[in-house]
């Protein structure tokens, strides 16, 4: 409401503190969307009170003016535009622009951004043969963590108050994910690598660096490079999530660009992010046929597994980038002429599940995870390069939120606080007057009872009733654990009873792990992997 001299009014809402006095909280509105912002950044200043919100589900960390989401409505835009007609009428590297500059390129404006993408796509020689060191066996994304953050020793200008330094360092990053990423490809075939060619266009490019050989020639797909175009656009960015964060609280600190963004590869590789079409793959490969679908949304219900590919932490509705995958999926396999019985299979369990009171009501609805790795698989990308597709549309975003962190002055370096629930201050307790001292064997003891272990140039202190390596029935990797990090594992439990204690109220994931924590009726290798309701906190 404007006042008397016809500007807009400073909306407030007041907080009213226990002890009876009122804080004034400034209220500011985004340029779309219904919800209200609380300006809390006097709040502690004033009152000597913070928020409580783990997950941040509640919290606007910053402004920006990248991408805009609608939960409600299931909106998602990029610089304004409606996701579904970029997919139509655009393509990866002119979405690119548009998310790090804010407009639309002009034809000229295209080529020289298209020009300059194909002329950082090689990587150092030195840095092509860091892949030579890792195991075959080796994950992609383990891989891209490491080379992407390497990239730091070898464009070490960091002048980041210079705009361009920070254009080049972005515009680096971008073209030269794919040729990492089929690096990180041809590693784990055991390969030699093939590089991009200047005639090719970006998805083109990626396609040949990953499935062409010296021996033979690989010709591109039309179609498949389509698919890929239009992947990256709807995985290109989608607003404050996990790995987005991660990028701006990095380099709030004015860490390298390149550090940056290795620090949102490794949140986005979590399977509660980035690792979700996976999933669903697999998910299909355990219901097997169709007429399994209704026992499998059975041990659903029951909280026996999950339902992979639904649920969004934003969408309340259906998500727009998985109804263009959706479409995608079809014509992808309709103009390949495959016959994939994963589609048939995800069809019938969106029908069923969308038909079914119990997931109507929670509002869980076909995510972008839920087609997409069907698409992959039909263009011949492994489900464990799944991840790193994801990656490489979402560079884009992540250079994106970078720069606007620069230009627009949202350099304060990120520093969450906490609620703290540990012990209240007491005294330290000397080694002799501290349980089990009596029990332990002296030093002289341990010494005369130990013996050498040859390895490496190394001796290894080996306790003959204490074995180096006792077996761990949760231990999925196969990796052996000692005694003592098992006992270490078993003290969990302590601190979750304390954490319940301190905040009986919480629904959130801290609360759920502390119900995983305290079931002692399931080895953590048996455990199910979580409720339908778990899916809803998984961010894309």
């Amino acid at each position: 409401m404007p006042d008397a001299n016809g500007q807009a009014k400073q909306e407030v809402a007041v907080l009213k503190l226990p002890d009876g006095k009122e804080h004034s909280i400034k209220v500011y509105r985004g340029t779309e969307g219904t919800e209200m912002f609380l300006d809390i950044r006097d709040l502690y200043a004033k009152t000597n009170a913070f928020t409580y919100d783990p997950g941040f589900s509640c919290t606007a960390s910053c402004s920006s003016s990248i991408t805009f989401i609608d939960g409600n409505e299931g909106i998602c835009c990029y610089r304004g535009i409606p996701i579904e007609e970029l997919c139509v009428k655009s393509n990866f590297i002119e979405v690119a622009f548009l998310l790090m500059t804010g407009e639309l390129p002009n034809r000229n404006e295209l080529k020289e951004f298209q020009k300059e993408i194909k002329a950082n796509l090689l990587v150092h020689e030195k840095l092509k043969r860091m892949f030579e060191s890792f195991r075959m066996d080796a994950h992609p994304m383990a891989i891209m963590v490491a080379v992407t953050g390497a990239l730091s020793a070898f464009f070490s200008e960091l002048d980041q108050s210079d705009p361009e330094f920070r254009w080049l360092a972005t515009i680096r990053m971008v073209a030269k994910f794919p040729t990492l990423a089929a690096l990180a490809y041809k590693t784990h075939l055991g390969e030699p690598a093939v590089w991009p060619q200047a005639k090719m266009g970006f998805a083109e490019n990626f396609l040949h660096m990953m499935f062409a050989t010296p021996l033979e020639e690989y010709k591109v797909n039309p179609i498949h490079a389509k698919a890929i175009d239009v992947f990256l656009i709807l995985h290109a960015d989608h607003e404050q999530n996990a790995s987005t964060s991660t990028v701006r609280i990095a380099g709030s600190s004015q860490a390298n660009p390149y550090a940056c963004v290795a620090a949102g590869i490794a949140s986005l590789w979590g399977p509660a992010h980035g690792g979700a079409n996976e999933a669903v793959i697999k998910m299909f490969e355990e219901i097997g046929h169709k007429e399994n679908i209704p026992t499998f949304l059975e041990k659903v219900k029951r909280k026996e597994t999950r339902l992979m590919g639904f649920g969004h932490r934003v969408y309340k509705n259906f998500d727009p980038r998985a109804q263009q995958m959706h479409k995608l999926c079809h014509q992808v396999l309709n103009d390949l002429d495959v016959l994939d019985p994963h589609l048939e299979l995800a069809m019938e369990l969106e029908r069923i599940a969308l038909s079914d009171e119990y997931f109507k009501k929670r509002k869980l609805y076909p995510n972008v995870d839920f087609y997409s790795g069907i698409i992959l698989r039909a263009i011949g990308i492994p489900t464990s390069m799944f991840t790193v597709m994801f990656a490489m549309a979402r560079c884009v975003g992540w250079c994106s939120h970078w720069l606007e962190m620069h230009q627009e002055d949202q350099m304060r370096i990120g520093r969450p606080r906490q609620l703290y629930v540990g012990s209240t201050r007491r005294e330290f307790v000397p080694m002799q007057e501290r349980p089990g001292y009596a029990d332990s064997p002296t030093e002289g003891e341990s010494r005369a009872s130990s013996k050498s272990v040859p390895g490496g140039g190394q001796n290894f202190m080996l306790e003959p009733h204490h074995p180096l390596a006792a077996a761990s029935p949760g231990n999925a990797s196969g990796a052996r654990i000692s005694e003592f990090i098992q006992g270490l594992a078993r003290r969990e439990s302590v601190t979750t009873s304390s954490f319940k204690k301190s905040v009986p109220d919480d629904t959130g994931a801290s609360a759920r792990k502390a119900r995983t924590s305290e079931s002692k009726t399931m080895s953590p290798r048996n455990q199910p992997l979580g409720s339908v309701e778990e899916r809803k906190s998984q961010e894309q």
